[in-house]
Formats: C-alpha cells, structure tokens, sequence
C-alpha cells in the first residue's frame, strides 16, 4: 500500500511538472524552429464562438518586434466585435467572401455609420490606424479564412457596443485575447486617439 502512496505522489508530481513545463513553453521563443508547420501551432477560439485563431509569426510567441501574421476561420455568420487598434492592418482572403464594415471617422466623438465592402477570395484589404471596423463571413454556406498582418504588436483594441458608442467609452482589451497567456502588462497603455 505505501509503494502506491509513493507512486501516486510521484505521478502527480511530474505531472504538475510536466503542465507547468508545457505552459511555459508555449510562451518561450527559445527553441522555436526557423520552419514551422502551420497545423502544429497552437489553435483557439478564445470564446468567441464561430472564430479559430492562429498566431503563425507574433511578437508575444516568436519575439517579432515589427510585424504580427495571424491566420483566422470564420464560420458563416460569425464576426469580429466593432473595433479600432493604433496598428495597421492588411487582410488576405484565403478562402470564402464576407463584408468589412468601415467608419472612417476617427477625429469624430464616435465611429458613426459603417461603409459597407464586399470581399471574396483571393482579395485584399487594409485598415488605416484608428479606423473603427468590423469583419462578418455574411457567406451563409462557406468557411471564411484570412491571413491577417498587422504592425506595432502586441496589439491593444478598443471595443465597442455599437457604431455610435463614444470613443472615449470604447473598452481597452490589452493583452489581447490570444496574448493573454504569455504577456504580462504592469500598467494600461493609453488611448492613442
């Protein structure tokens, strides 16, 4: 009976050993292969449903300081929350159509209404700095998957509960969802508007 006392308390331990182990690995850059398959990395949806998300190059997993590569699945109907962020950001459409809502407006008090754009597969789109923005798969029969860039990472978003939510009223999200885990903030950053 105390030889399985003994081993139980050494299973578990390694196994405490080997999770925290594993967490901190999949926050550390040393060891990260130059070639990665892109089906090995980690994938998530972070709660929000309809969404998979890839961080293929980033600066919170793989050290980058410039840009951030992100590999993103809509399924049909779902969207990102209405936002804005202080970075650039370029679309590629892999894969499916959908429609970007895009308010222009950031010297106003608010977003204000969206211009509508239609997107397909093998098309491109950016969003300035600071512009409100929203991305839907309006596809109701196809996956939408994109490959999206953005500059000055980590990201900080801004969100909103609607095209005429104030921009001072907008909710920061910093860390961003899929840098929670590995990046740890010591004060809030400021609103770049």
């Amino acid at each position: 009976m105390a030889w399985q006392w003994h081993f139980l308390n050494f299973f578990f331990f390694n196994l405490l050993i080997y999770s925290a182990t594993t967490k901190a690995s999949h926050c550390s850059i040393k060891g990260l292969p130059l070639v990665r398959n892109i089906s090995e990395l980690p994938q998530d949806d972070y709660d929000r449903k309809g969404l998979s998300h890839i961080t293929v190059a980033g600066s919170v997993l793989h050290g980058l300081k410039e840009v951030e590569v992100w590999l993103q699945t809509f399924s049909p109907g779902s969207r990102t929350p209405i936002h804005r962020h202080s970075c650039e950001e370029v679309f590629i459409v892999l894969k499916g159509s959908g429609t970007l809502y895009l308010a222009s407006s950031s010297h106003e008090k608010y977003p204000g209404k969206p211009q509508e754009f239609f997107f397909f597969s093998n098309s491109t789109f950016h969003i300035p700095v600071n512009d409100a923005h929203q991305v839907w798969n309006t596809n109701e029969h196809e996956d939408l998957q994109v490959l999206v860039i953005i500059s000055r990472p980590p990201v900080k978003v801004f969100i909103y509960d609607d095209w005429f939510m104030p921009h001072i009223a907008a909710k920061l999200k910093f860390p961003y969802y899929w840098d929670e885990q590995c990046l740890q903030v010591q004060a809030p950053p400021k609103d770049e508007l």
